[in-house]
């Protein structure tokens, strides 16, 4: 139901100041645009991050391979939504296993551990971070993607001093890596 003329708020919403600093966070990115970035297997490309949101959220979209899955880890600062786009999924959310298909929807809240394994993919789905600051552990885990498309998959799995320095990494973002998702 449309509303009617008489409905319709005919001043604007915001004036002065708080309209300019409105305008000047507008911005779009199309199919393919944003930075993209190659980590831990996946094609990341960060399509809002914290500096255009002023810190409010970050919009994060994930290609990763079939077979794939990351292993139990909780934020303490942001609060996680996963919207899938493509493939299939099983999610792990604190005690709560869901499996997900295009168009499903999850939510991880701060300091809930959750994981998630690719059943069927390629998987697409992005990642909805409240506040933002996720995003640069992204980029500092990550690498500039060469194209965009997943990156060449390593032949042996992180070593245990890497390992230890990818949990360091994430530590000083509030991020803690727990173990392999239920069944790995």
């Amino acid at each position: 139901m449309s509303p009617t003329e008489d409905q319709v708020r005919k001043e604007p919403l915001l004036s002065g100041a708080a309209e300019e600093e409105g305008a000047s966070r507008i911005f779009a990115r199309g199919p393919g645009e944003g930075e993209a970035l190659w980590g831990d297997g996946l094609l990341a490309t960060i399509k809002a991050d914290g500096e255009q949101t002023d810190g409010r959220s970050s919009l994060v979209e994930i290609l990763a391979p079939d077979g794939y899955w990351i292993g139990l880890y909780g934020h303490h600062r942001e609060d996680e939504g996963f919207w899938i786009l493509e493939g299939e999924l099983t999610f792990y959310v604190g005690d709560q296993t869901t499996k997900a298909q295009p168009g499903s929807f999850l939510f991880g809240p701060k300091d809930v551990p959750h994981a998630f394994t690719v059943d069927s993919g390629p998987a697409r789905l992005l990642f909805i971070l409240s506040p933002a600051g996720f995003e640069d552990l992204i980029r500092d885990m990550g690498e500039p993607a060469r194209a965009l498309t997943m990156p060449p998959q390593p032949e042996t799995p992180p070593s245990e001093a890497e390992m230890q320095q990818m949990a360091a990494m994430a530590a000083q973002h509030g991020v803690e890596f727990i173990g392999p998702p239920p069944g790995q």
